[in-house]
Parts: structure tokens; sequence; C-alpha cells
């Protein structure tokens, strides 16, 4: 009798540890996602802190490239507390004034998609804005850090690989459609 009250014992007990572990299995696929840019990084690309750098290929659909023809970009002048707007077009670079810096806006995705080395845009519609830019002051590169291509800013989440610079800071406003 000892024998099947410990068989039935240890049978609820396995099943309870089972029932716990699919309840937290639905909670975790229930969680909301983090809130960021959408980036799909697949294990083949090295870990962050690795040193390691990896060039991303920008793959502008031709939907969006007949679309939009600008950015406008806040340029916030932390001395003199003052914010100014600007429009660049895209390709083209603009010197901010009274300083050493230029901005070039280089592609504009409307709804930035990230997936291994490859940065798109999912769609058309401005769901995730993000610009992709090189800031140079005195002519040389101070944004993204040297050796890299482009550095991104996103209307939505301006925090997220922001532009650090002691006097300046700079945010993706929105894109400009073409007429």
């Amino acid at each position: 009798m000892k024998k099947v009250l410990s068989a039935v014992i240890i049978i609820l007990v396995l099943f309870s540890f089972s029932a716990c572990k699919k309840k937290a299995e639905e909670t975790i696929s229930q969680a909301p996602l983090a809130e960021g840019p959408i980036m799909d990084t697949p294990s083949e690309m090295p870990p962050h802190g690795t040193g390691q750098k990896v060039q991303f290929e920008v793959v502008v659909p031709p939907e969006v490239e007949d679309s939009w023809a600008a950015v406008k970009l806040e340029v916030m002048d932390k001395q003199l507390n003052k914010t100014q707007e600007y429009t660049v077009k895209l390709g083209e670079a603009l010197e901010i004034p009274d300083s050493d810096l230029t901005i070039k806006a280089e592609y504009f995705l409307p709804d930035f998609k990230m997936s291994g080395q490859i940065v798109t845009s999912g769609s058309n519609a401005p769901n995730n804005p993000a610009v992709g830019v090189v800031i140079l002051e005195n002519g040389d590169q101070i944004f993204p850090e040297p050796g890299r291509k482009l550095g991104w800013l996103y209307a939505k989440f301006p925090t997220v690989h922001q532009f650090d610079h002691a006097r300046f800071g700079l945010v993706l406003k929105e894109g400009v459609r073409k007429e």
C-alpha cells in the first residue's frame, strides 16, 4: 500500500511541475516585446562587446526610394538652449550654422527593420522611421564611431544609439515625402 501511495504522489508531483512549466511558457510568449527598433539578430552575429564590427547592407525598397525626398531633423544647441529644425535632402549634407558640424543624410527608412546584416524598410508607412547619417566635425567622422559606415537615428526611439555630443543634440523628427 505504501508503494502505491508513493507512486501516486510522485505522479502528482510530476504533473504539477509540468503544468507550472507550461503556464510559465504561456506567460513568456504573451509578454510584450521590448520597445525599440525592430532588429532580428541571428546567432552568427558577433555579440555586443566583442569588438568585432559588422557592416550592414542597406536595402531601400523601390517604393520607399520613390516616395521620400528628405528628413526633418531637430538640432538642439545645449549651450544656447535653442532648438532649430532643418530639412535635409537625402544624399546631401547640412552644415549646422555656427558650428563645425556637417550632417549627411544618406538613407530614410519609414519602417526600419534589421535582419542579420540587412537593414531595410518593412513597408512604406512611417511605422518606425529611421535615418542613416554620418556626422562630421571639422571634417572628421564623429558619428557613428570611425570604422562604421552609418549611424541610425530613430524618430520613435531617439535615445537608442543617439548622437552624443558635448554641445549639440540631434533627433529625427520625420521623413518628407516627394511632391
